[in-house]
């Protein structure tokens, strides 16, 4: 399953939030779905909100159908929106949206989302996303970190890892692609989402430098 449909059902009210859950994944409304799709639906809640993920269009419209009636049934009020994941710019929209035609609309639409990683990583004070290295030891990771202090590439040392921030996902994936490069062997590097509780021990930002790594 592609999980490339999302149904977002609000219902401004936790509790009918999670009954409307518990519903969707009872044995008598499941078999209902397992009738109407190929694949299972993924349910999950957040608060006052049920998401539900598909991965065609026609169960989503079909899952939709079903929590229509099920609101009809408990006299419910809920808001439904369906989208579709951009690939490009990495993010649900309208799912009648286009996608990009051509390299050239495609590269645009990745720079706006590059932009907008890079706003979001000013207004919030910390990094959007960052590189963790696990060296094989802590020697390992310290000389690491001096080499990249002495470029100018701010990290956070511990133990065997390392920490470096960066403002988007592409920069994060340009310096973690040259990385693999240089790292001692049997080092481990991946880019993830930004833990920010690590660099409330920093009293600086450090990320600044590395924005334009990916051009």
């Amino acid at each position: 399953m592609n999980d490339d449909w999302r149904l977002r059902i609000d219902l401004h009210d936790d509790g009918l939030a999670q009954q409307l859950s518990e519903l969707l994944g009872g044995e008598e409304l499941e078999h209902d779905l397992e009738k109407s799709f190929h694949d299972r639906v993924v349910v999950s809640v957040d608060g006052a909100e049920v998401f539900c993920y598909t991965g065609t269009r026609s169960q989503a419209e079909s899952a939709e159908q079903l929590v229509h009636a099920l609101a009809d049934q408990h006299g419910w009020k809920l808001e439904i929106e369906l989208t579709h994941w951009h690939p490009t710019a990495e993010q649900w929209e309208d799912p009648d949206a286009p996608l990009p035609e051509g390299e050239a609309q495609a590269a645009r639409e990745r720079d706006e989302r590059v932009a907008q990683e890079r706003a979001e990583s000013a207004e919030q004070g910390y990094p959007e996303f960052e590189v963790r290295v696990q060296c094989a030891t802590r020697a390992e990771a310290g000389e690491l970190s001096d080499k990249l202090e002495r470029e100018g590439i701010p990290n956070l040392h511990r133990w065997s890892y390392l920490l470096i921030g960066a403002t988007d996902e592409d920069s994060a994936q340009a310096l973690a692609a040259r990385l693999r490069g240089e790292v001692p062997a049997g080092s481990l590097v991946a880019v993830e989402a930004n833990q920010r509780a690590i660099y409330d021990l920093r009293r600086t930002s450090p990320f600044a430098v590395l924005g334009g790594l990916a051009g």
